[in-house]
Order: C-alpha cells, then sequence, then structure tokens
C-alpha cells in the first residue's frame, strides 16, 4: 500500500498542511455550557502531536439561542468559549497542526434524550426536521438575516483567534441543509423554490457573508452531504447538471474547499462514472474537495451509535482515487476518534498496530 500522495504538503490561501489529512468534524459533547474545557483542547492537541496535518472542530455553534439542542456542545460566540477556543488553537498549533472550527446552527432537532432544550424553540427554513416532522419555528426573513450575520461573526472570530480556516456546516440535515432539501423547505419567498439552485441562497448568502468578514486570503470550507438522517440514499442532486446547478454558485461566492460527505467513500455518486460525491464536485467546481466516509474502517460512522465495531482495514482503493486526482484531501473520522497516532502509524507503515473502533470510544476523549 503506497500512502507517498498523502503526506505531500498542501497549500491554499490561509492553509500550509503538511499532509493530506484532515481529522473531520465529530459532535463529541463534553463541553459543559458550551464552553472547551482543558481536556477538550488536551484533545484537539494530541491529535496535532500525532501528525495529523489539518483539524476540523466538532460541531461549534453560532450566536443564535435556539442553534444547538445539547448543553454540553461547544459555543462559538462569548468570551467564557472563545477563550476555551483560543487555548485549543494554540495548543493544535504548538503540536504541528492547521485547524479551523467547523460553525454550526442544527435548525429543527429532535429534543435532546437528556431534556435539556434551549431558551427558544428551534428555527428552521419551515419548521420541519423532516417531512410530517415539525419542531419547531418558521424562521421570519429577520431572523434569517440574524443568522447569516451570526455566521458571519462566528468566522471572524475564528480568524481573529488564530484559527486557519473556518468551515461552514451545511450538510447532514441540520440548517443549512434544511434550505437545500425541498423535503424541509417549503417557502414561497427568495430562500425556497422549486429548484437546488434555488433553495440555495440562504447557503450562498452565509458564504458570501464569511468571505466578507474573512477577507479574500482566508480559506473557507464548506461540508456538503447528498444523504440525510432520515433517508441515507436520498440525492439533493440526482445528476451531474443539478450538482453543477447547486455548487457552482457556492464556488463563485467563496468556497475555496469542497468537504463531501459520503457515508463510505468508494460509493460512486452517479451511475456510469466512478467518481465518487468529492471527485464530481471538483471536476464541476475545480476547487480543492475532501473526501471522507469509513476511511480506514471496514464500517460505517452511523451503525457505531448501534453499537457495531469497525476494524481497520485498507487505505489501497482511497490511494488508487486519490492518485489520479479526485480530491486533494481525505477526511478520518473515527480512526482519530480512537487513536490519535492513526496517522503515525500510517505513514511509518505500522498497520499491524491500528486500532478497531467501538462505540465505548464515544463516550471519552482519548487521549493515548
Amino acid at each position: 500500500m503506497n500512502t507517498e500522495n498523502l503526506f505531500r504538503p498542501f497549500s491554499l490561501k490561509s492553509l500550509h498542511t503538511k499532509n493530506r489529512i484532515v481529522m473531520a468534524p465529530m459532535t463529541r459533547s463534553f463541553s459543559p455550557g458550551g464552553v472547551p474545557t482543558a481536556d477538550v483542547a488536551a484533545y484537539y492537541r494530541k491529535r496535532a502531536e500525532g501528525e495529523v496535518g489539518l483539524i476540523l472542530s466538532e460541531g461549534t455553534v453560532i450566536e443564535r439561542v435556539s442553534s444547538s439542542n445539547d448543553a454540553n456542545i461547544p459555543h462559538f460566540y462569548g468570551e467564557q468559549a472563545l477563550a476555551g477556543w483560543s487555548s485549543v488553537i494554540e495548543g493544535v498549533h504548538q503540536g504541528g497542526a492547521q485547524m479551523g472550527p467547523q460553525i454550526w446552527h442544527m435548525g429543527i432537532m429532535d429534543n435532546h434524550h437528556s431534556g435539556w432544550l434551549p431558551a427558544q424553540p428551534f428555527e428552521g427554513p419551515s419548521g420541519l426536521n423532516r417531512p410530517g416532522f415539525n419542531n419547531g419555528n418558521t424562521m421570519t426573513e429577520s431572523d434569517v438575516a440574524d443568522t447569516i450575520a451570526a455566521f458571519g461573526r462566528a468566522a471572524a472570530d475564528a480568524k481573529r483567534l488564530g484559527f486557519d480556516c473556518v468551515e461552514i456546516h451545511g450538510a447532514h440535515g441540520y440548517l443549512v441543509d434544511q434550505f437545500f432539501w425541498e423535503g424541509t423547505n417549503e417557502r414561497t419567498d427568495n430562500y425556497g423554490g422549486k429548484t437546488l439552485e434555488a433553495r440555495s441562497r440562504f447557503a450562498v448568502e452565509v458564504i458570501k457573508e464569511v468571505r466578507r468578514q474573512v477577507g479574500e486570503d482566508f480559506a473557507i470550507i464548506i461540508r456538503l452531504s447528498q444523504w440525510k438522517p432520515a433517508d441515507y440514499t436520498y440525492q439533493l442532486a440526482k445528476t451531474a447538471q443539478e450538482m453543477e446547478a447547486w455548487l457552482n454558485p457556492m464556488a463563485d461566492a467563496g468556497v475555496d474547499i469542497f468537504h463531501c460527505s459520503q457515508r463510505r467513500f468508494w460509493e460512486n455518486e452517479f451511475e456510469g462514472s466512478d467518481l465518487n460525491f468529492a471527485g464530481w464536485a471538483k471536476k464541476i467546481t475545480g476547487k480543492a474537495t475532501i473526501t471522507v466516509g469509513s476511511v480506514g474502517l471496514n464500517g460505517e460512522f452511523l451503525a457505531a451509535f448501534a453499537g457495531e465495531s469497525s476494524q481497520p482495514s485498507s487505505l489501497d482503493e482511497l490511494m488508487r482515487r486519490m492518485d489520479r486526482g479526485d480530491f486533494d484531501l481525505v477526511g478520518v473520522g473515527r480512526p482519530l476518534l480512537a487513536d490519535p497516532n492513526w496517522v503515525q502509524k500510517i505513514r511509518e507503515g505500522r498497520t499491524d498496530e491500528l486500532k478497531g473502533f467501538t462505540k465505548d470510544a464515544l463516550s471519552s476523549l482519548i487521549l493515548d
């Protein structure tokens, strides 16, 4: 298994990483009251010391009262939370990696199993978390404008604190994705519409505001997914032409890197081509892309919550696609959650030392 191309440097605007491996965002819920702790800082620093090139933080919510459904999800606003993130980025830089926060608004959510609720009802494009399930308010145009501004403030704070890039969470059924999907966006104003391109206006305006706040030389990433938690086989863009109409306006608005979430990176996006989502995004936009989805493991992430374990798997197919130029960066989630030294082991060929993944790894911040 030749992994040489994983360990080439990567440079784009504010990003100058020593390799192509990205720690993918993974929700951890270890920030009481929204404030990242010293343990959270140590968790990220360990991955930096383990030779990850770029770390993307767990989702961290913007300044909207109902942006979170969990009291232990970190905030990216407020003096205490931002001080916590300042400690995180300081440790990551000392550990030799670069990092960006994933800024997030959850939109309409199911109530959290803990019983905690935000001080105001959840909000989304049409009050829907999935077709037929209403659990919050429909956002007014004023709400939409305030939310766009809050994304921009979070991005500006990321740059001010010394982060190297910022990622907008536009995937997995959360707020930005709820605007994309006709199943959760029934609006008849300028933020709705019959086409995916029309329903992308909210995302485009978020991107433009983030770009305005951070300037031209700061790298902006957006994470997208075709699949939805309510429908794993769903495709927002059902053809390459629909994907072009979806992605190009975001590229034009200021996205530098498309982070293309799949449950399994090796699955082809459209019939007649073996390109995956990241491969198509790069072909269509010419922008850099991150592929992600069960890299290095034989099972997929969502199954882990049901108690299904995964074992290390070959990277041969990943490298075949990377070597021919399908994508620029590789997102790695569960292997790094379970083992901060995964990158070193791959680079040194110590595949016999790779760890599997079990649900237990989700219940702690593993530091060795």
